[in-house]
């Protein structure tokens, strides 16, 4: 009985004091004036959102049109972040194929990759400029014409468009070790932030 008493306050004594929680710093650096948007758009999904809760569990009356506008505002949330996102040239990718490949196999499969991407973007601008033309309703709680959100995506695409060709062009300019240097670069700092 003694020695489990021991052997428990044993392994009491070997653990690591030295552990700390501490936040760390947050970077802003990587902050653009087009992410500023999304973030606008963030912060008022989440107003909408805490009055939503508010008024139904706490007031025990909810106001019906939270419910359909934080629906539309998370919409935008979206694709005003998938700018910020296209802009810093980090969205997901499968790295797994560069490794493998040799330099400059692995720069023309980024460029058309990248093309794939400018060209997917541009169409869907094309199509949301189409549906938002063409729609002529309200909204149902709200007297907003749900065509804004459908100007919201467009121009959302557009500037993701613009991005991607930016892109497009820097690694079409770039050396393949650049290329791949840049591509293990992003993949390493998802990794460590």
């Amino acid at each position: 009985m003694n020695t489990h008493k021991q052997s428990v306050e044993g392994r009491a004594d070997e653990s690591r004091p030295d552990i700390t929680f501490t936040d760390s710093e947050v970077d802003t650096s990587d902050f653009g004036l087009t992410d500023l948007p999304g973030l606008i758009a963030l912060w008022f999904l989440a107003a909408i959102v805490f009055l939503q809760f508010f008024t139904r569990y706490v007031l025990n009356d909810s106001l019906a049109w939270t419910e359909e506008i934080a629906r539309y505002i998370l919409i935008l949330v979206a694709f005003l972040g998938a700018i910020s996102v296209t802009r810093k040239g980090t969205h997901i990718f499968l790295e797994f194929f560069y490794r493998y490949l040799s330099p400059s196999a692995g720069k023309w499969l980024a460029v058309l990759m990248e093309l794939c991407s400018t060209l997917f973007y541009g169409y869907l601008t094309w199509l949301a400029v189409e549906l938002a033309q063409k729609t002529r309703t309200k909204m149902a709680s709200v007297e907003i014409p749900k065509s804004l959100l459908y100007w919201g995506v467009a121009v959302s695409l557009a500037a993701m468009t613009v991005f991607s060709i930016y892109w497009l062009v820097r690694k079409m300019r770039q050396s393949p070790e650049d290329v791949l240097r840049e591509l293990e670069e992003h993949s390493l700092h998802d990794v460590t932030n």
